[in-house]
């Protein structure tokens, strides 16, 4: 099951109010969701955002992705964070490779 965190729309019509929700890939938008993390209100000036950064971590750390709306609002609350989780991957993924290439030559 690929879990995504993205944006779940409520309110009324031209009055929107987002839920940010931990979510199945493959559910509806505003469908089932396994876990509210925070919420979005776009009315006020600036966006009122709260989000539980706590259950966020977990989501990613487990190996959700984020949408792009997500993560830039992620990125807000937490600046450097997402960068920094990217680069770490992929210097973990280097550093196999280098491994698994070392290995090759040496036989």
């Amino acid at each position: 099951m690929a879990v995504t965190i993205r944006m779940s729309r409520h309110g009324r019509l031209k009055k929107p109010f987002y839920r940010i929700v931990a979510a199945d890939s493959k559910m509806r938008r505003d469908g089932r969701f396994l876990e509210l993390l925070g919420t979005m209100n776009p009315l006020t000036n600036p966006a009122e955002v709260k989000l539980d950064m706590e259950r966020v971590k977990y989501w990613i750390g487990v190996g959700a992705g984020a949408s792009d709306t997500v993560a830039d609002i992620i990125e807000k609350q937490a600046p450097g964070y997402l960068k920094g989780l990217e680069a770490g991957r992929k210097e973990k993924i280097r550093s196999r490779r280098a491994a698994r290439k070392a290995r090759a030559a040496k036989k």
